[in-house]
C-alpha cells in the first residue's frame, strides 16, 4: 500500500504530530472517480492554503449513494493509488458516509477547500472547522471539465 494513503486513525496521528511541528493542515475530499485537469488544478490551489493536504476520498460505496449504480468507474483501490501519485496530495484517507463531516471532526483541519460551486453554509464540516477556528476556502472549477461530462462524452464517443 502506497504510504499516502492511511487509515483514519493513522491520518489523525499524522495530524497531532503535524501539529507539533506547527504545519497548518489543509483537508478537502471527493470522488475523484475520473482524474482530470480540473481535478489536479483543484488539488494544486487546495495544498496552497497550507503545508499538508489531506484528501478525504469517498469510498466505491458512498459513490453509489452519491451518483447511482453506475458509480463509480475506478474502484477506491485505483483511485487512491491514482491521487498518492500526485505531488499536492500528502494524505489519502476514504471514508463511508455519504459527506466527510464525520472524518473532518475527527481530524480537525485547519483549512477546509471545496470548489466553488458550492456555498460555505452547504460545505459539510464548513460549521466544526470555522467553530475551532480554521478557514474555509473555495477554489474555482475549471470550466468544461467534470467527471460526470467526460463520462457522457465517452459513451457519445463510443457510439
Amino acid at each position: 500500500m502506497n504510504k499516502k494513503i492511511k487509515s483514519k486513525n493513522a491520518a489523525q496521528r499524522a495530524v497531532k504530530r503535524l501539529r507539533r511541528q506547527k504545519k497548518k493542515v489543509v483537508f478537502t475530499n471527493g470522488c475523484f472517480d475520473v482524474l482530470h485537469v480540473g481535478h489536479v488544478r483543484y488539488l494544486s490551489k487546495a495544498k496552497e492554503f497550507g503545508d499538508v493536504l489531506i484528501v478525504g476520498l469517498n469510498s466505491d460505496r458512498s459513490i453509489r449513494q452519491l451518483k447511482g449504480p453506475g458509480r463509480p468507474i475506478n474502484r477506491l483501490s485505483a483511485r487512491a493509488e491514482v491521487l498518492a501519485g500526485l505531488s499536492s496530495v500528502d494524505l489519502i484517507v476514504a471514508f463511508n458516509d455519504k459527506t466527510p463531516q464525520a472524518l473532518i471532526r475527527f481530524l480537525k483541519p485547519d483549512v477546509l477547500v471545496k470548489g466553488a460551486d458550492y456555498r460555505i453554509k452547504e460545505i459539510a464540516g464548513a460549521r466544526e472547522v470555522t467553530a475551532s477556528g480554521g478557514r474555509v476556502r473555495r477554489v474555482p472549477l475549471v470550466k468544461g471539465f467534470s467527471t460526470s461530462t467526460l463520462i457522457r462524452r465517452a459513451k457519445l464517443w463510443r457510439k
